[in-house]
């Protein structure tokens, strides 16, 4: 649910394309010389690449709440997506933009955000990961992948909601308020920076970042300062 703040700083950076795509969306079902639009045929593909993570979300929840909550699981996602998304980078094309999306290019990337149902998979990096690996350049796989995130983060959110009141969130209201301003702020600065720095510099950081960190949660589990 924190993540809602994220996504409210995804919708007001986003603020125009959303707009664009949206009412073009809305328009093409109704007038059909809008049908070809590009940006209401990118309103279809949102929606079709949100599928995969709402339907297996849905299937999934016990285990993904119960099962993969694993330090085990997270370490190894952490290094595994790591290593991906430096592969991604290093032999992904750059020739291709946003209006190269279609209808494949957005059921695998709805594919690849499916797999940060698993813990330690960043939802973000493994959307980049399948557009740099599809020929997307930096900017359009990450700009993508911030758009695709919208209904499924925020739908996420909201479905958590009814959790709170029945003591299933160990916080309460105050401090989960808290932390959903304090990504907000966080996400929006973040979005501003990632954008500018992928126009012209690679994942590399980022990828560093997640190896040694999974490398360093599976050393404190092996010596047992963790568990799983």
């Amino acid at each position: 649910m924190v993540q809602i703040g994220t996504e409210l700083a995804v919708l007001i950076y986003f603020r125009k394309d959303i707009w664009n795509i949206s009412t073009a969306w809305l328009r093409s079902l109704f007038r059909p010389e809008y049908r070809g639009d590009a940006d209401a045929r990118m309103g279809w593909y949102v929606i079709i690449g949100s599928l995969p993570i709402v339907v297996l979300g849905l299937l999934l929840k016990d285990v993904i709440e119960q099962d993969f909550r694993n330090l085990w699981v997270i370490a190894t996602a952490l290094v595994v997506l790591g290593v991906v998304l430096g592969v991604a980078d290093r032999v992904g094309g750059t020739s291709r933009t946003m209006k190269d999306v279609g209808v494949r290019e957005a059921v695998l990337l709805g594919v690849a955000q499916a797999m940060a149902l698993i813990p330690g998979v960043s939802r973000s990096g493994a959307t980049i990961s399948m557009g740099r690996f599809l020929g997307f350049d930096r900017a359009a796989a990450t700009r993508f992948a911030f758009l695709l995130a919208i209904p499924a983060v925020v739908g996420a959110g909201i479905f958590e909601l009814k959790e709170i009141p029945h003591g299933h969130n160990d916080f309460g209201w105050g401090p989960t308020i808290t932390a959903t301003v304090v990504s907000f702020v966080v996400g929006y600065a973040a979005i501003a920076w990632l954008l500018h720095y992928v126009s012209t510099k690679s994942y590399t950081p980022f990828v560093i970042y997640r190896v040694l960190l999974g490398l360093g949660v599976f050393a404190l589990l092996g010596v047992g300062v963790l568990n799983a």
